[in-house]
């Protein structure tokens, strides 16, 4: 794209779009990686990109479902009033694959998991007896099919096993093995990239002098990105050259469905990073009702139109926006079908002020009331967007309306989960 085809699209100062407006800007922009065929080893955790049909039934054969001994159910239908006694005629072991034929008034010997024989409908559970090997007394009738994994039991030929959109957790896979898939398509997680802007970053190996300070950014931000579901590449810090960053970001367009500039916005080096990127697609830098992060960009970059973020530099508000507008699209290109956090109605255990005009992104840590459920939230450090420890104690985000300056303790806010702590 050349420099009269791509603008950094500028409004005033005064003009704020509204959080809602601006995800959905964001989720439009969502880009899904084309579904791939893997191992079942590696699906784990990923979303199924077809129906898996089962081409055999699940069970494939009536089986015992416990150690005992197979029968006609009809043959101990009065051992409740009167033992019934009988001969063992043999045994079959789990993974037998010789066929057994059984005669009325006999029992034979089962494991768990082989293959009932011919005429047998049940199988006594060898508690149920006094485990005899050459005869057996049942003391307990059991009905037709009692203790047998019956033929397609759990999967007919023909059913969906997995379902499209599905997330393939460990039960998923081992379904997938017992119909005998090796591989399955799915939807890959997307790739992001994390790129720390600044002079002053220096990586966590070193000691920063004097105007220095670690790069905080692209660390938090590559492990917010990995709880999001993406597979994440860690560029680490580039500085604030022009030239070097239009080709660090260029250079990732190719292999990134989603890439975060930390330290791209805002300032005097905010319009120099919007400007090194400029020539690389359109960029909007309209201000966001929000706080912390009010002041953040967006484009789509590249042949691809590659979602691209430029966000604040202090690791706070870095991490608000990231919660608020970076992870849903991440979601949304992993193909969540609801791509937000969940959220609930909460009573204000302390009160809290906010920004009027601006939505307020407030740290909290989610209670719950024993006696009625009912769930509170204690606020956690103050409104400054500067307190990262604040954030690392808390697990939700309490939600301030854009209309409001000051909530007071014992009045209903809507709070978000965070990840659960370990």
């Amino acid at each position: 794209m050349s420099d009269t085809e791509s603008t950094v699209v500028t409004h005033p100062t005064a003009e704020l779009r509204s959080v809602e407006d601006q995800l959905a800007l964001l989720l439009k922009a969502a880009v899904r990686p084309r579904p791939v065929r893997v191992a079942i080893s590696e699906a784990q955790g990923l979303l199924c990109a077809e129906e898996v049909v089962a081409e055999q039934a699940l069970p494939g054969f009536d089986q015992a479902a416990v150690d005992g001994y197979a029968v006609r159910s009809v043959d101990v239908r009065t051992a409740n009033e009167e033992p019934v006694e009988m001969p063992v005629v043999g045994e079959i072991p789990a993974g037998s694959r010789q066929p057994r034929r059984l005669q009325p008034g006999q029992a034979v010997r089962v494991a768990t998991g082989a293959p009932l024989p011919t005429l047998a409908d049940a199988v006594v559970p060898s508690s149920y007896t006094d485990g005899g090997t050459a005869k057996v007394t049942v003391r307990r009738a059991v009905p037709s099919h009692g203790y047998v994994r019956r033929t397609g039991e759990d999967v007919q030929t023909g059913d969906v096993a997995v379902r499209k959109g599905d997330t393939i957790a460990a039960a998923q896979v081992g379904l997938l093995a017992a119909v005998g898939r090796s591989k399955v398509l799915v939807h890959p997680r997307p790739r992001v990239s994390i790129i720390a802007v600044g002079d002053e970053l220096v990586d966590i190996d070193r000691t920063p002098a004097v105007g220095q300070v670690y790069d905080v950014n692209s660390y938090a931000l590559a492990a917010a990105a990995r709880d999001a579901g993406a597979e994440v590449s860690r560029v680490g810090i580039v500085p604030l050259d022009p030239k070097r960053l239009r080709e660090t970001v260029e250079g990732r367009l190719l292999m990134s469905e989603v890439i975060v500039v930390a330290g791209g916005a805002g300032g005097s080096i905010g319009d120099e990073v919007q400007a090194a990127l400029a020539d690389l697609g359109d960029i909007d830098t309209t201000r966001v009702a929000m706080h912390p992060g009010s002041t953040q960009a967006f484009g789509r970059l590249g042949p691809d139109a590659v979602p691209t973020f430029l966000i604040p530099a202090n690791p706070m508000s870095a991490l608000v926006v990231f919660e608020v507008m970076v992870r849903p699209l991440i979601r949304a290109a992993r193909g969540t079908r609801n791509p937000h956090r969940r959220t609930v109605e909460a009573r204000l255990l302390s009160p809290v002020t906010s920004t009027k005009g601006r939505r307020g992104y407030l740290r909290g840590q989610l209670l719950r009331d024993e006696s009625n459920g009912e769930y509170l939230v204690q606020p956690l450090g103050t409104g400054g967007s500067h307190l990262l420890t604040s954030l690392a104690e808390a697990n939700c985000l309490i939600t301030v309306d854009d209309d409001l300056d000051e909530v007071a303790a014992g009045e209903q806010v809507r709070v978000a989960f965070l990840a659960p702590r370990v």
